[in-house]
């Protein structure tokens, strides 16, 4: 179901079946079938929506402008505007996950390291020392990485501080929004950084948040990382 504004129908998904997962771009929807294929519905300039050739992908992410794929042999799929780079990715390998931000593509090793694409004016793409990492996200124009003990690394833009989150402990997931960054602790609650012109960053009341990952403690997933 989808629901909002709809101008490039990016909200007609009324006909998709067997949805294993969907992300959401610029004017634009994907989906991830649990046969391995993509659907994808919006905004077709730039060739963002060229998703029926591709096969055996496990993990789906879009940006604002292109959509990116994980196969099951750890290689990497992407179709859009590639002005900056953003889609160079096919000599990547042995990918567990990705991340797309505007004009950025991030990918996540097997082995905990992190590798990155397109363009770095707000140093974005400055993650070649990272290790250890279990989990990835991306905002517009900065990148966040989980590490395996609990706290977490962050590069690029942070006019509005959501890159401050040196300080943060026991975070068991992340995720990014434009100008925000959300951590999701092993007790349920979340820690916020960023812009909060919306609120976006008012999470000091959220308790019990539960997730899949919490059912492991951060060794165990970092292990299942590494057999995926």
């Amino acid at each position: 179901m989808a629901t909002g504004w709809n101008l490039h129908g990016q909200c007609d998904v009324g006909g998709w079946r067997n949805i294993v997962a969907i992300a959401g771009g610029w004017r634009r929807t994907v989906g991830l079938r649990a046969d391995g294929t993509v659907v994808a519905i919006g905004r077709k300039h730039e060739g963002a929506c060229d998703v029926t050739a591709w096969r055996d992908i496990v993990a789906i992410t879009a940006g604002d402008w292109h959509t990116v794929g994980v196969k099951s042999n750890g290689m990497v799929v992407a179709t859009g505007n590639n002005q900056y780079g953003q889609c160079r990715v096919a000599d990547w390998r042995g990918i567990v996950g990705a991340a797309a931000g505007y004009l950025h593509t991030v990918g996540l090793t097997a082995d905990g390291k992190v590798l990155a694409t397109g363009t770095r004016d707000e140093g974005q793409c400055d993650v070649d020392d990272w290790h250890d990492i279990i989990a990835i996200a991306v905002g517009s124009s900065h990148t966040l990485g989980l590490r395996s003990d609990g706290t977490v690394l962050a590069t690029g833009w942070n006019d509005f501080g959501q890159c401050d989150v040196q300080g943060w402990s026991d975070i068991a997931a992340i995720a990014a929004g434009c100008a925000h960054s959300i951590g999701i602790r092993m007790d349920g609650t979340a820690r916020a950084a960023g812009d909060n012109s919306y609120r976006q960053c008012d999470v000091r009341g959220w308790h019990s948040v539960k997730l899949p990952c919490t059912r492991l403690n951060r060794s165990s997933l970092k292990n299942a990382l590494r057999l995926s």
